[in-house]
C-alpha cells in the first residue's frame, strides 16, 4: 500500500469524461484542447491524447510541456509575453495568441504562425470577483471594436474565455447569442474562435446533444472552426487525495488531523473559501484539518460510519483540477505523490517528491 499523502488518478473515471469530449467533438465539429492551467499531470497525457486535439497554455513552460508531453495542436496564450521568451514560445506554438493589441503590435511580426487575440465580451458566468474576466478595469483581452478592427489584417482568430464552472446550458446559449449579436461582423472575417473553458459539459445530466447542436450552429453561422478548452471538464471526479489520520483532538468538536494540508495540496479551495469533498456517510462527525501551522488549514466537515482511529485513511474527492498545479511546499510538508489506477485496477506510483525536491525549489 502506498504511503499517504498521494493523489490517485483513476483512469476509469477519467475515461468517462474523455468519452464525452470525444463524442462532442464528433457531433459538433468543435476541437477540444486540454487547458494546462487546470491540469498538467503529464503522466496520463498518453491516455488522454486520443480523445482530444491538443493543449492550450498560459505560459511558456505550460506551452513547452504541452508540445513535448501531449503533442498535437498547441495554442500559446499569455497575459504578457516577455521579450526573452517570445521566440521560444513561437517555436512551440501552432497558434500564438496575444492578450492585447499592444502585445500584438510588439510581437506579431516575429511569427509566421497563425495568430490570435483575446476578445473580452465584457460579461462572464463567474460568481467570484477574483476569477471574473469581465470585472471593472479587466486587463484580460480587448473589447473595443475600433481596436479589434485594427487587428484584423494580422490575426486569424480570437480566444473568448468567459465561462467559469458554468453548468447551465441555457445561460451558455444565451451568452453565445449575445456574442453573435455584438461581434458577428468582426467574427465572420476570422478562421477560428476559441470559446475557452469553464463549460461543465461532462457533468451529470448536462444536455450534450443540445450543446453539440448549438456549437455547430454557431460555427456554421460565422464560418469558423470552433475550439473548446476543457480543463475541469476533462478531469472532474477523476482523482482523489488520499490522506491518513495522524491525531484526533476533541476541543468541543472532534478534529482529525491528517498528513496533508488544504493550503499546500488543495490551495484553490482555500482561495475560494470552499470545503473539500469529504465522506458524508454515517453518524460520526469530524472536522478534517491539515498539519500546517495555519489556523485555517481545514478541509471541512465529514461523517463516517464508525469512529476514526489513528492511521485510518480518508479519500478526498475531486482533487485534480486547479489543485495539483498549485501544490506547494508551505511548512515543508511533503508533497503528495502521484499515483495512477489503471483500467485493470492496478495502482502504479508515477511520481514521488522528497527532501531533494523541497531543497531544489528554494535554493
Amino acid at each position: 500500500m502506498l504511503q499517504t499523502p498521494y493523489y490517485l488518478i483513476d483512469k476509469s473515471r477519467l475515461l468517462q469524461n474523455l468519452e464525452k469530449i470525444a463524442w462532442l467533438r464528433e457531433a459538433s465539429g468543435a476541437k477540444a484542447l486540454l487547458a494546462l492551467k487546470c491540469f498538467s499531470t503529464w503522466g496520463v497525457f498518453d491516455f488522454m491524447r486520443d480523445y482530444m486535439d491538443g493543449t492550450t497554455s498560459s505560459s511558456l513552460y505550460e506551452l513547452r510541456l504541452g508540445a513535448e508531453k501531449f503533442g498535437k495542436e498547441t495554442h500559446a496564450y499569455s497575459v504578457g509575453w516577455a521579450d526573452h521568451e517570445i521566440d521560444e514560445a513561437i517555436s512551440y506554438a501552432d497558434k500564438i495568441i496575444f492578450n492585447s493589441l499592444g502585445q500584438l503590435d510588439r510581437f506579431a511580426g516575429r511569427s509566421t504562425k497563425p495568430t490570435g487575440l483575446r476578445l473580452n465580451p465584457r460579461f462572464s458566468t463567474s460568481g467570484f470577483d477574483l476569477a471574473d474576466p469581465a470585472r471593472p478595469f479587466s486587463r484580460l483581452g480587448e473589447w473595443d471594436m475600433d481596436r479589434l478592427t485594427q487587428a484584423l489584417d494580422r490575426i486569424s482568430g480570437v480566444m473568448i474565455h468567459y465561462n467559469c464552472e458554468n453548468r447551465d446550458f441555457e445561460l451558455f446559449s444565451d451568452q453565445l447569442s449575445r456574442i453573435e449579436t455584438e461581434f458577428a461582423p468582426f467574427l465572420r472575417q476570422l478562421d477560428w474562435i476559441s470559446l475557452g473553458g469553464g463549460i461543465h459539459f461532462t457533468g451529470d445530466d448536462y444536455p450534450l446533444q443540445r450543446l453539440a447542436d448549438r456549437l455547430k450552429a454557431f460555427s456554421d453561422s460565422l464560418g469558423v472552426q470552433v475550439y473548446l478548452e476543457p480543463g475541469e471538464a476533462s478531469i472532474t471526479k477523476s482523482t482523489t487525495l488520499e490522506v491518513s489520520v495522524l491525531d484526533i483532538i476533541d476541543n468541543g468538536k472532534k478534529v482529525a488531523i491528517v498528513d496533508s494540508s488544504i493550503e499546500a495540496h488543495m490551495l484553490d479551495l482555500l482561495i475560494y473559501r470552499e470545503t473539500a469533498k469529504l465522506p458524508q456517510q454515517g453518524d460520526h462527525a469530524y472536522q478534517i484539518a491539515g498539519k500546517t501551522c495555519l489556523a485555517g488549514d481545514i478541509f471541512g466537515d465529514a461523517r463516517f460510519p464508525a469512529p476514526l482511529q489513528i492511521g485510518d485513511r480518508i479519500s478526498i474527492d475531486d482533487a485534480a483540477g486547479y489543485t495539483m498545479v498549485k501544490k506547494n511546499w508551505f511548512n515543508g510538508v511533503k508533497m503528495p505523490s502521484i499515483a495512477i489506477r489503471e483500467l485493470d485496477g492496478t495502482v502504479t506510483l508515477a511520481r514521488d517528491f522528497g527532501y531533494e525536491d523541497f531543497v531544489a525549489a528554494l535554493g
